[in-house]
């Protein structure tokens, strides 16, 4: 029993590499929720292609029709995929619509599969564009479904999501090349430092515990030359209304500060953000984020 055993776990240890060579992981984004079946569609059209695959949810908690807060979500989370991974995001109120599906291609290797609706605005920003096709639905679509007009998610994108991740596919018979410029943007503040002051948007919630992160990156950040501890100035807007000012301590860790009292600190993306130490900052003072949420931040006077 001992000797089949071994026998067993070699062949196990020797099979990984392969599998791990042949196969790209898939990882499904929607604001579908998952109250009905529609995910375990996305999924069993997934292993239908190749029940080998390996699926990831990033997150099925998108806000319906989000489609910002969707672009947020790849932008977090893509660069911890290898090489080769497949991101089939559905956030698609135009389903069955005009606007195009596409298949994106990162100069970092990493394909978006989904709607070109604003969906990659942070992705093509950051990471690049190398190359952009139109999915040939003619080709590329779940057979059976050409009579179904709104679930692309499971007819559309994850099937072709699958078969490129698969193998059964190449990038190149997806569907014909789009101009690169054709990524459709979502226009945003971007973070900008004018003198004294760093302007910026609040992108998104840390919605868990209800810290307020900005897209002001670290690199602008010093320039205002602050020192841990020194206070800073935050000011928060809506539609350029002030919702929100503070003065806190920047801080490395939410246990800088006693309990309940607000910091400014660097979160996990090192971007600035603003917090209650074992508080909700957000919840406290009524903010939300998007791109018409903005944010200043300067260091604040002695």
């Amino acid at each position: 029993m001992k000797k089949l055993l071994a026998v067993l776990a070699l062949s196990a240890a020797l099979a990984a590499p392969a599998f791990a060579a042949d196969k790209n992981a898939l990882v499904l984004m929607t604001d579908f929720g998952t109250s009905d079946g529609a995910i375990s569609a996305m999924h069993g059209v997934a292993y239908g292609v190749d029940p080998a695959l390996h699926v990831s949810d990033l997150t099925h908690d998108i806000p319906d029709y989000d489609i910002w807060l969707g672009a947020y979500r790849l932008y977090q989370t893509a660069n911890y995929w290898p090489a080769g991974s497949v991101f089939v995001s559905v956030i698609d109120p135009g389903v069955g619509t005009s606007r195009k599906s596409v298949v994106l291609k990162t100069k970092g290797g990493r394909y978006f599969v989904g709607p070109n609706n604003g969906l990659f605005t942070l992705i093509a920003e950051r990471d690049g564009v190398a190359e952009l096709r139109e999915i040939d639905e003619k080709v590329n679509r779940l057979a059976g479904s050409g009579e179904s007009y709104t679930f692309h998610g499971r007819d559309v994108y994850a099937y072709v999501g699958a078969r490129l991740a698969s193998g059964a596919i190449t990038y190149e018979q997806v569907g014909p090349v789009l101009p690169s410029e054709s990524v459709v943007q979502i226009a945003y503040q971007h973070a900008v430092r004018s003198g004294d002051i760093i302007r910026g948007i609040i992108p998104v919630l840390d919605v868990k515990y209800g810290n307020v992160w900005t897209n002001i990156p670290k690199s602008l950040f010093e320039e205002l030359k602050i020192g841990l501890h020194d206070q800073v100035q935050v000011r928060i807007l809506h539609k350029g209304k002030e919702v929100n000012k503070v003065v806190a301590p920047f801080e490395h860790t939410f246990g800088g500060v006693a309990k309940g009292k607000p910091l400014v600190y660097l979160n996990s993306l090192l971007d600035v953000a603003v917090a209650i130490s074992q508080g909700n900052y957000a919840a406290r003072y009524k903010i939300d984020s998007g791109v018409d949420w903005e944010v200043e931040i300067t260091k604040a006077k002695k």
